[in-house]
C-alpha cells in the first residue's frame, strides 16, 4: 500500500494508478528524434572538463602509488 503524500501530483506520463502501458514509458522527460540527435556544446565542454582532470591528476595518482608502495 502507497502511504507517501504526494501533494504535487503525478509527473507529465506517468499513470496515476495501476500499471505504466507501453505508451507513457518517458515518464514526462523528452525524447529526441533521429533528426536532432548528436553532442551539444555542453556535452563537449564536459567531456573536455572531465579528461582535462583526468589527465592532470594522473602524475599526482602515479608519484603518489610510487611512494607509498
Amino acid at each position: 500500500m502507497h502511504t507517501q503524500d504526494n501533494r504535487l501530483g503525478a509527473p507529465q506520463g506517468v499513470p496515476v494508478q495501476g500499471i505504466a502501458r507501453q505508451a507513457c514509458t518517458n515518464h514526462g522527460f523528452t525524447t529526441q528524434t533521429v533528426a536532432n540527435r548528436g553532442f551539444t556544446t555542453a556535452d563537449i565542454l564536459w567531456a573536455l572538463g572531465i579528461w582535462s582532470v583526468i589527465i592532470c591528476l594522473s602524475p599526482v595518482i602515479v608519484f603518489y602509488m610510487l611512494m607509498v608502495a
